[in-house]
C-alpha cells in the first residue's frame, strides 16, 4: 500500500474525460436491483475486479455509509488473492485521497475525494494518467468534475435497513455483455425490474 502524493511530472495526462450526460446516456448499460448483505456485496465486487483490466475506473457514488469502501476493500482483496498474494489492509484514503496497491502486474488506485478542495489537486496526484495505467476506484465521484472519464463503471448504493443494499450499476455496454450471465444471478436487470441477489 502507498500513499500517492508526488507531483507527476509532466502535471497529469491528459485522461478521457466524461463531456455531458450520464454514463447510461453513452452507451452504457445500467441495472438496478438488491444486495441483501455484505457477502451478496463482496461477490460482485469479486465479478466485477475479475473483469478489470488496466485503464477500467470504477466510480462509486452513494451517501456514507452506504457501503462504498466495504465494496473497495473486497474488490482490492480478491485481486491480490486471484494474483497469489497476501491479503492487505484496504483503509478507507479519506484523509490520504488515494492510495496505491499491486495485484501481480496490476496497479491499483483507490481514491476517496470526500476531502478534496479542487479537481486540480487530482492532476497533481496524477490521477489522470492512472485513468489510463491503471485499475482506479473513486469514491465520491461526484468531485472529479470535468475529470470524470468516459466509460467508466458507476455504482451507486443507497443502505436499506440494517444489511442490504438498494444498487444500480452502470457499464459499458461490452462489458455489461461479457458479464450478462454472471450479472444474471445478482437479480440485477434493466428498467428497475430486478429482484436482487440474497
Amino acid at each position: 500500500m502507498t500513499e500517492t502524493g508526488a507531483m507527476n511530472e509532466e502535471g497529469g495526462r491528459r485522461g478521457r474525460r466524461s463531456g455531458e450526460g450520464t454514463e447510461a446516456g453513452q452507451g452504457g448499460i445500467r441495472l438496478v436491483g438488491r444486495l441483501a448483505d455484505e457477502a451478496a456485496t463482496r461477490d460482485l465486487a469479486a465479478l466485477l475486479a475479475g473483469a478489470a483490466e488496466p485503464g477500467t475506473t470504477f466510480l462509486l457514488e452513494g451517501p456514507v455509509g452506504a457501503g462504498k469502501s466495504a465494496f473497495a476493500r473486497a474488490f482490492i482483496t480478491h485481486l491480490r488473492r486471484h494474483h497469489g498474494q497476501p491479503p492487505e489492509e484496504v483503509p478507507s484514503p479519506t484523509y490520504t485521497i488515494v492510495q496505491t496497491y499491486r495485484a501481480g502486474p496490476l496497479e491499483i488506485w483507490h481514491a476517496d475525494l470526500y476531502r478534496l478542495c479542487s479537481p486540480d489537486e487530482l492532476v497533481e496526484l496524477g490521477l489522470e494518467e492512472a485513468f489510463e495505467t491503471a485499475v482506479v476506484l473513486i469514491e465520491w465521484p461526484e468531485r472529479l468534475g470535468e475529470l470524470r472519464p468516459s466509460g467508466a463503471v458507476t455504482l451507486r448504493l443507497e443502505p436499506m435497513g440494517e444489511n442490504a443494499r438498494a444498487l444500480a450499476l452502470t457499464l459499458p455496454a461490452a462489458l455489461a455483455g461479457r458479464l450478462a450471465p454472471r450479472l444474471a444471478a445478482f437479480g440485477l436487470e434493466r428498467n428497475g425490474e430486478g429482484t436482487g441477489h440474497a
